[in-house]
């Protein structure tokens, strides 16, 4: 069986995206999501967070944007 599978030889860098309890954020960006109760965070591949976004589908748009290639992270 020979099945291709998209983006095995991508060139881009990996983008980790991560769901991510609002308590567990710091209070200063807690007191800016009333009613929010889990953002998602985009990671560089090495680990650096590079953004928190609220939306799972927002997040993966946004590291495609900015020519990463996403993958979910649990």
């Amino acid at each position: 069986m020979n099945t291709k599978f998209p983006n095995l030889t991508s060139t881009k860098p990996i983008a980790y995206v991560r769901p991510v309890k609002v308590a567990d954020l710091p209070d200063d960006i807690r007191e800016q999501l009333h009613g929010v109760n889990e953002m998602y965070a985009i990671h560089h591949e090495e680990g650096d967070q590079l953004a928190l976004v609220t939306n799972r589908t927002m997040a993966f748009v946004m590291a495609r944007q900015n020519d990463f290639e996403p993958v979910s992270v649990h």
